[in-house]
């Protein structure tokens, strides 16, 4: 079993974030205000910035150690995320795209397969829909073979009958991986259909 074991406090401009769980082969839905500390957290586990104290475990290799001055880059995680826009590359096509972070041509067949975009290869992130543009982000991450997964909204840009359709296939591709999924979402019904476990954090901390 994956388990990523989170133990850290980053001080913020009004409060402190102080953050202390654990996720297993599950999706853990993080809620909260906007400001409460949401994105933070995943920016923190990804190495995209340092908290003041605390560790972070991923199957009980050390990534984060402030005590003993560990902290390893973000490169050498093998933690994917999956960012609210997206963040595609607009002069690359949808194969370039992916490929940018390949392990191995195999991985990509499969994900390729898995998340039906084959006929999207060719194409520019300027000329493919919004739910497209999200398997690609997605294909984009997985490909890189992570162990930990982070989605910060990952429908936010997706009109609510398209986020209807996908809820379920979404679920299914995620839970298929059998790795820790940390998803930030604000909507009651998408936590509802793809979370396992909820936390609320509000001003920085953990309220249920």
């Amino acid at each position: 079993m994956s388990r990523l074991i989170v133990d850290f406090t980053k001080k913020l401009n009004h409060f402190n974030l102080d953050m202390n769980f654990e996720v297993d082969d599950e999706i853990l839905v993080l809620q909260g205000n906007s400001g409460s500390g949401k994105t933070t957290t995943l920016n923190i586990i990804s190495g995209l910035m340092k908290s003041e104290r605390g560790y972070i475990l991923l199957n009980n290799k050390v990534v984060v150690d402030t005590e003993k001055k560990v902290f390893v880059k973000v490169r050498d995680r093998k933690i994917g995320y999956v960012f609210q826009d997206f963040a595609l590359f607009p002069n690359m096509n949808v194969e370039k795209n992916i490929k940018f972070s390949i392990e191995n041509e195999e991985i990509y067949k499969e994900i390729i397969e898995l998340l039906k975009i084959e006929h999207l290869l060719k194409s520019y992130p300027s000329e493919i829909s919004g739910g497209e543009k999200q398997r690609v982000a997605l294909a984009r991450t997985l490909v890189t073979n992570p162990e930990v997964l982070l989605l910060d909204e990952p429908f936010s840009a997706l009109d609510s009958n398209l986020k209807n359709e996908l809820y379920d296939e979404f679920r299914n591709i995620i839970k298929g991986l059998n790795i820790p999924t940390i998803l930030i979402t604000h909507n009651e019904k998408e936590a509802e259909i793809l979370g396992d476990r909820l936390l609320h954090i509000e001003k920085g901390e953990i309220r249920n």
